[in-house]
């Protein structure tokens, strides 16, 4: 096999899963960073996969993970330490001479943002700037997946709920995600470049309410409710305080209309049409179900 110059990181994600099968299935050869003691069994079956063991939040371990790497894919899990592991990353990249970075990123990311995700994001973005080396920013906005964290109200209440008015969200289908990222990191093209990765629409949550009934065959309701009220059930159900603030600054900010743009970034660079949300919940209707 040829030998391997793309390094992922979290590549058993939701993210990182699926971009792991489109590299499989373009016959790309690839490397994984997975942390010790990681159930990475989807990974070994996988012949273009490398497994590599380490911790970004050992730097002294990456130099050698990242030996003979050109490109790499840096993604990592919402935590209190996101910026700080994505700065390890970054940072020791640059030291192992790695030309290109292809970072996901977040919709509206800036350094001044009120939502503290986004301005993680603008911070490791800069970073990555400033270091010198060829990025590609990925901006992807609502994932359409995250809804499946509401699948339990939906199937059990046939309600959802959420502190968002009637704002649209161009929300995304992480499959969309991947296939840019596979594209981003196997042609040449998208050096310094910035994409916003949206949906082919923009939705309310009463509109995807309707759309969630139409395609399970049962009325589902979507309430709006208030962002202390949203807050108390995410404090009630045990999120950790600085994950349940930045879920309610990222609800603050859709609720400003902020995450309403359309952007043709997916036909643009996959030369496909974006999945619907209709096409979202037709295939996992059986989780809401």
């Amino acid at each position: 096999m040829t030998q391997a110059k793309i390094l992922l990181t979290g590549a058993t994600g939701s993210v990182g899963s699926q971009l792991v099968k489109r590299l499989a299935a373009l016959h790309v050869p690839f490397k994984a960073l997975v942390r010790p003691g990681n159930k990475s069994d989807f990974l070994k079956s996988i012949p273009q996969a490398t497994i590599i063991t380490g911790d970004l939040a050992d730097p002294s371990g990456l130099d050698q993970a990242l030996q003979g790497i050109e490109k790499v894919f840096l993604l990592t899990d919402s935590s209190a330490q996101a910026e700080e592991l994505q700065l390890n990353l970054v940072n020791a990249a640059h030291r192992a001479g790695v030309l290109h970075i292809v970072k996901l990123s977040q919709f509206a990311a800036e350094a001044d943002s009120p939502v503290r995700f986004l301005r993680y994001h603008a911070h490791v973005e800069n970073r990555i700037k400033n270091l010198g080396m060829a990025y590609t920013f990925l901006r992807p906005n609502l994932f359409m997946q995250g809804l499946i964290a509401l699948k339990d109200y939906i199937k059990h209440e046939a309600k959802f709920y959420a502190a968002v008015g009637n704002a649209a969200i161009s929300l995304v289908d992480v499959r969309d995600i991947a296939v840019v990222a596979a594209v981003v990191l196997t042609e040449p093209g998208h050096e310094n470049k910035t994409y916003n990765i949206t949906g082919g629409e923009s939705l309310t949550h009463y509109e995807m309410a309707a759309i969630f009934s139409a395609e399970l065959g049962r009325n589902i309701s979507f309430i709006d409710v208030s962002s202390q009220q949203m807050e108390g059930a995410l404090r009630a159900a045990g999120f950790p305080e600085w994950q349940l603030m930045g879920l309610i600054e990222d609800y603050a900010h859709y609720a400003r209309g902020e995450a309403a743009a359309v952007y043709d970034t997916v036909k643009a660079v996959t030369g496909s049409q974006p999945v619907s949300f209709r096409q979202f919940v037709h295939d996992h209707q059986a989780l809401f179900s």
